[in-house]
C-alpha cells in the first residue's frame, strides 16, 4: 500500500469548484466503475475549497510484522540525466506504480521514494529529478534537489541510457551523463552505474561504455539491465539488499511509498497531460490537489490544473472539453487502481501567471525554492 501520510490539514490553499460542479458534466468508465465529473465551463470563477472531514490516504491494513532477526535498512538515490529510465526502474524494483513515467524529459519534478523488501532488508529508493543544465527557476530546484539525495544516500546509482549512447553507433556516452559521472568521483560512499535499455544495444558498445564510465569514476559495480521487460532487475535488487547498513526498517512492511496521496494524485493527472499534450506546454504546467473527500462510493477528489497563459487553457480544456474530459478519465482510473477504490474526479483548469516563481509551488512540491 502507499505509506499514509500524517492528516494533511486544511485541504490545500487552491481554488476549488463552484456549486456548479454538482451539475458537471459527467463521463461513464468502463466496466461500470464510478464516474468522473468535469467542471470545465466553471473553472475560471470556482470559489475556494475545504475540506469537509474527508481522509487523504488509504485505510490502514493489518500491518506486516518486521521479521525476526537482524535486519537492514539504506537510502539509494538513483540519479541521472533526464528521460534515462530512473522512474521506469524505481517502478520495477518497488513492485508498483509509485512514481509517474513519461516518454518526455524533465517529467519527474519532486523527489519520490519507493520502498521495497528484499528478505530482511528495507530499500528505500529515493527517485530524483534527471539533471541536466537549469534554465528556469524551477530547473535550479529541481537539480539541486537530485544532488541533495545523492549525498544524502547510502548508495548512488548512476542511471545510463545505453541506447542513446549507442544511436548511430558512436558508442560513448553523452556530455550531461558524463559530467554526472565525473561529479560521483568525488562522492564517499558506493556507487553503482546500471545501464539500462541493453535490449536495444549491440554487445560492443556496452564494453565501451563500461571502459568510459571506469575511466570518469571508480564505480564499485556496473549492472546491465532493462528497466522496462525486467531483465536483470532482480539480480540488481538483490546486490542492493546486500549493500543496506544494519538497523531497523524505516517504514512499515506493507508500506510501498512515502508520497502524500494528494500529491500522489496530481502527479498521476500531470502525468496524463505530459503524454497528451505536446511541445512545451506540459511544462508550462502544474497540477494541485486542493479537495479530498470521503463519500458514500470513494473519495471526491478536486485538481486545479494551473497554465501561465489564456491560449494554454483552451488547448488543456479542447474542443467542447473534450481534452479535459479524457485526462480525467486516464487519471481517474490509475488513481483508482491505487487506492482500490471509486474516485470522483472533478477537474479544473485556471490561469496563474509566473506560477513558477511562487515559492509556495516548491514547498507542496518538497522542492527548496531557490534565489534569483
Amino acid at each position: 500500500m502507499i505509506a499514509k501520510p500524517p492528516q494533511a490539514g486544511d485541504g490545500g490553499n487552491g481554488d476549488g469548484p463552484s456549486e456548479a460542479a454538482e451539475d458537471a458534466a459527467s463521463v461513464q468508465a468502463p466496466h461500470n466503475t464510478q464516474a468522473t465529473a468535469i467542471d470545465a465551463e466553471h473553472a475560471d470563477t470556482a470559489d475556494n475549497t475545504t475540506d469537509t472531514g474527508g481522509d487523504d490516504h488509504l485505510a490502514p491494513a493489518p500491518p506486516r510484522a518486521q521479521p525476526a532477526g537482524p535486519t537492514a535498512c539504506g537510502f539509494i538515490a538513483i540519479i541521472g540525466a533526464p528521460n534515462a529510465g530512473k522512474s521506469t526502474l524505481v517502478n520495477a524494483l518497488v513492485g508498483a506504480k509509485v512514481t509517474i513515467v513519461t516518454h518526455k524529459v524533465q517529467t519527474t519534478r519532486t523527489p519520490v521514494r519507493g520502498i521495497a523488501l528484499h528478505d530482511n532488508a528495507q530499500l528505500v529508493f529515493l527517485d530524483t529529478p534527471g539533471i541536466f543544465k537549469p534554465r528556469r527557476r524551477l530547473d535550479r530546484a529541481m537539480v539541486d534537489a537530485a544532488w541533495s539525495g545523492a549525498k544524502d544516500a547510502d548508495v548512488v546509482v548512476l542511471m545510463v541510457d545505453a541506447a542513446k549512447a549507442g544511436e548511430g553507433g558512436r558508442g560513448s556516452l553523452d556530455k550531461g551523463t558524463a559530467q554526472i559521472a565525473s561529479a560521483l568521483a568525488t562522492l564517499a560512499r558506493p556507487r553503482i552505474a546500471v545501464l539500462n535499455k541493453i535490449d536495444r544495444i549491440k554487445k560492443e558498445t556496452l564494453l565501451a561504455l563500461i571502459a568510459q564510465l571506469n575511466e570518469l569514476c571508480a564505480f564499485d559495480d556496473i549492472f546491465m539491465l532493462s528497466a522496462l521487460n525486467g531483465d536483470g532487475v532482480a539480480d540488481f535488487k538483490a546486490h542492493l539488499a546486500s549493500l543496506m547498513p544494519e538497523g531497523p526498517w524505516h517504514y512499515p512492511a506493507d508500506d510501498l511509498s512515502d508520497l502524500p496521496l494528494r500529491l500522489l494524485a496530481a502527479e498521476l493527472t500531470r502525468e496524463k497531460i505530459y503524454l497528451r499534450l505536446h511541445q512545451e506546454l506540459p511544462y508550462a504546467i502544474t497540477v494541485e490537489t486542493t479537495g479530498w473527500e470521503a463519500v458514500r462510493k470513494g473519495v471526491r477528489v478536486e485538481q486545479t490544473i494551473y497554465v501561465e497563459r489564456e491560449s494554454q487553457k483552451q488547448i488543456v480544456l479542447g474542443k467542447g472539453g473534450e481534452t479535459i474530459k479524457r485526462l480525467s478519465i486516464e487519471a481517474r482510473e490509475d488513481l483508482s487502481a491505487i487506492i482500490e477504490q471509486p474516485v470522483h474526479l472533478f477537474l479544473f483548469v485556471k490561469v496563474r501567471e509566473n506560477w513558477g516563481d511562487d515559492p509556495e509551488r516548491y514547498r507542496e512540491l518538497g522542492l527548496d525554492f531557490p534565489k534569483a
